[in-house]
């Protein structure tokens, strides 16, 4: 029995270390991360919201006693791996390790932008889903989740990929592009969009509920393919590319 309560002790206890929020009050302005592991969500609180629940470090006994210091100047003030600064209108998250990247939840409020950037070969999975928020990517080796998003979008991963499944009221320009990997979207049939679809040295595939438009282009040129159309008469901007990979155009 005592065992069993030592456990349960245990347990509540990591919950609790692993449950530690990190709070700055804002409902506008800018939210930019340059971390490599995230899942940003949308909520209707008026504070951005960040936690981890990353329990993969291991202690270094022989850092104890002292403090962690980078090139960048900064210290772990939200206990969670990372430094949060405001800046006027914008708040900036950094990672303070290149490798072993803690990873972070965000809540966001819809009128803040969120801007993410990473460009380290150490990155894993961006997620961003249940927002109305405009997103802002770049990165380099990150595969990029978005997830129930209206935009406006402008995604871009080089050697990452893109899945992206897009709300209801989707609100343009939507650009989404992965340099070598595939672009994977689902959105309505029902939208009404200029759309453009290009790939260098992929294939495009499109399914059957989508009646394109399409523009027929004067040459054709060897291994690239480009789409160019109207959903439903057009509207909204959506531009999709996928140069070294394949381009999926799905019904939602």
């Amino acid at each position: 029995m005592k065992k069993v309560l030592v456990l349960i002790c245990v347990w509540l206890a990591a919950q609790t270390a692993f449950a530690q929020e990190f709070k700055v009050a804002k409902s506008t302005g800018r939210l930019e991360l340059n971390i490599g592991r995230v899942t940003v969500e949308g909520h209707s609180g008026n504070e951005i919201i960040f936690s981890s629940r990353d329990n993969r470090e291991s202690k270094d006994e022989r850092a104890q006693g002292l403090r962690p210091i980078n090139g960048m100047g900064l210290d772990d003030n939200t206990g969670l791996g990372i430094n949060v600064t405001q800046k006027g209108d914008v708040v900036e998250v950094n990672q303070l390790k290149k490798m072993n990247a803690p990873d972070i939840k965000v809540l966001v409020p819809k009128g803040v932008i969120v801007s993410f950037s990473h460009q380290s070969q150490y990155g894993g999975k961006a997620t961003f889903k249940n927002m109305e928020n405009e997103i802002e990517v770049s990165a380099t080796y990150n595969s990029i989740e978005l997830e129930n998003v209206t935009g406006p979008l402008a995604i871009k991963s080089v050697y990452g990929h893109i899945e992206a499944s897009l709300g209801g009221n989707i609100k343009g320009p939507i650009s989404i592009v992965s340099v070598y990997d595939y672009v994977d979207v689902a959105l309505s049939p029902a939208i009404k969009a200029n759309l453009k679809l290009s790939t260098s040295y992929g294939e495009i595939f499109v399914g059957p509920e989508f009646n394109i438009e399409i523009e027929k282009q004067g040459n054709w040129v060897q291994y690239s393919d480009k789409v160019n159309g109207k959903l439903n008469g057009g509207g909204l901007s959506i531009d999709i590319r996928a140069d070294y990979g394949k381009i999926y155009l799905r019904k939602k």
